[in-house]
């Protein structure tokens, strides 16, 4: 696997991301919260323990996140609904992540025509 230098980091996923350019917000808001993994260990009854000495829960949900089958369109959909607001963590990347990640990915929509300037893309 190649390395990703640290500066094209957030470019690298934002382009990762342009796959779902033109897919309804309803469309992946279904495929996460039907496939996505911390809906299936709810759904079951499997539910990790969110606190305790251990780990944070931010480390707890990466950790669960990793293994989701939906990260990228997670991460998509928060990026369309919250943004640069976000918090918590979306397709395995933390709240920091996600919101330097979000101009980055922004502007690849705007080159692509698919977005308007109003907060939240227009969407």
């Amino acid at each position: 696997m190649n390395a990703v230098n640290p500066d094209d980091f957030f470019e690298v996923i934002a382009a990762k991301l342009d796959r779902f350019e033109r897919v309804p917000d309803d469309v992946l808001w279904e495929v996460a919260t039907r496939d996505g993994a911390c809906m299936l260990l709810s759904r079951s009854d499997m539910e990790p323990e969110w606190t305790g000495d251990d780990l944070t829960d931010r480390e707890l949900a990466a950790r669960v996140c990793a293994g989701c089958p939906v990260r990228s369109e997670c991460l998509e959909l928060e990026l369309r609904t919250s943004g640069d607001q976000t918090l918590g963590v979306w397709g395995a990347l933390p709240a920091e992540d996600v919101r330097a990640l979000y101009p980055v990915w922004r502007s690849r929509r705007r080159r692509g025509g698919q977005l308007g300037d109003e907060p939240g893309g227009g969407r």
